[in-house]
């Protein structure tokens, strides 16, 4: 999603949820044919755009929705890696985009893109900074193409790395930047997010939470980050309501691109394929992120915090907000939320993005 390693785990029991999930394939049609009917928007003012354009040298896709194209666009860049907002964007986004355009992108080794290009040729640019200069040429395109100064920049959890490269990088493009699941240090995310899951499991008496948790401690400790070792930190404090709050499974997300209108099941199979070709290429760079020096920040700054996320915990950004100098700063608590902010409290989502991000924006 998606801890900032995010959905990356979870994603990986995906495929074989999807095949006994199926069910009746005419049903099935059905259903996605009534969400994209509620989705298809009519008015004459309105953007409903799904495509592909060259980004970073390969053919990446973007969706584009809103009922006024003269609203401001927001570019989200979601989390994973590999983990597109797109099939799911169903489920939260419809009255969001009464007030914004909102451009979801499938990120290079994510979604619809992966199956664009070779994954042999993708490979060896699968690197943190080919996505953030990736990031900037969408913003270009974007710009461009609707006819916009300035783009409001918001990530999703492993999107926010790449967010926060961008708004460092080319804050000329954007009128303000809005973290959700901030990732601000993943290795002091992951201490705090173990620590949450040994006390969980102790609270609960799970031995067999215990008995896991104890097999790759000290965490992170002094030992590399692996997949292996990631993989167990993640399941508890995933089960114990870190990814959505006072949830242990997230079947609503997970599940969803089935439903999705946007997808086939050739590309809805591509999410699971995109988080296992994306993951162990950047693990070693992930686990290095660090903005916890970043003193200034050029743009308007804005923080969607779940307050019971332990996928991306809460107090590194808390702690960065406190002490960064920005044109504006604002913590927004989402008190029924872990990760999963938008889809967990849609309402105040578009409330916030209402009250704190949209009068940040400049003619």
């Amino acid at each position: 999603m998606k801890n900032a390693l995010l959905f990356c785990v979870a994603l990986l029991g995906l495929a074989p949820a999807l095949a006994q999930e199926t069910g009746d394939a005419k049903h099935l049609a059905r259903a996605r044919a009534a969400i994209e009917d509620l989705q298809r928007i009519a008015a004459p003012s309105g953007i409903q755009e799904s495509y592909k354009t060259v980004i970073g040298g390969i053919d990446q896709w973007l969706n584009v929705r809103g009922q006024d194209r003269n609203n401001p666009i927001i570019l989200f860049v979601h989390g994973g890696p590999a983990a597109p907002i797109t099939p799911t964007m169903w489920e939260f986004q419809r009255p969001i985009e009464e007030y914004f355009t909102v451009v979801h992108w499938d990120q290079r080794g994510a979604g619809k893109t992966l199956l664009e290009t070779d994954p042999e040729k993708v490979a060896p640019t699968i690197r943190i900074e080919r996505y953030v200069d990736d990031a900037i040429e969408v913003a270009e395109h974007v710009r461009k193409r609707y006819g916009k100064r300035k783009l409001i920049l918001v990530g999703h959890s492993w999107g926010t790395i790449v967010g926060m490269g961008a708004a460092l990088k080319r804050p000329d493009l954007f009128h303000a930047y809005v973290g959700i699941g901030q990732v601000i240090s993943t290795r002091e995310n992951e201490r705090i997010s173990y620590e949450y899951a040994v006390e969980q499991a102790k609270l609960h008496k799970n031995e067999e939470a215990l008995k896991e948790l104890a097999s790759i401690a000290p965490y992170p400790g002094t030992q590399p980050i692996t997949r292996e070792r990631i993989i167990v930190a993640r399941k508890w404090p995933q089960h114990y309501g870190g990814l959505s709050a006072f949830r242990s499974t997230s079947t609503y997300y997970f599940s969803g691109p089935l439903l999705s209108p946007d997808y086939t099941d050739a590309q809805v199979k591509a999410i699971d394929q995109g988080s296992l070709f994306t993951l162990g290429r950047l693990l070693p760079e992930f686990v290095k992120v660090d903005f916890s020096q970043v003193k200034t920040f050029p743009i308007p700054v804005v923080m969607f915090l779940g307050r019971h996320d332990y996928t991306t915990p809460t107090q590194p950004t808390v702690d960065w907000l406190a002490q960064v100098q920005a044109p504006s700063k604002q913590a927004v608590w989402f008190e029924h939320s872990a990760h999963m902010v938008p889809w967990e409290e849609p309402g105040k989502t578009l409330v916030s993005l209402l009250d704190y991000v949209r009068p940040l924006v400049r003619p």
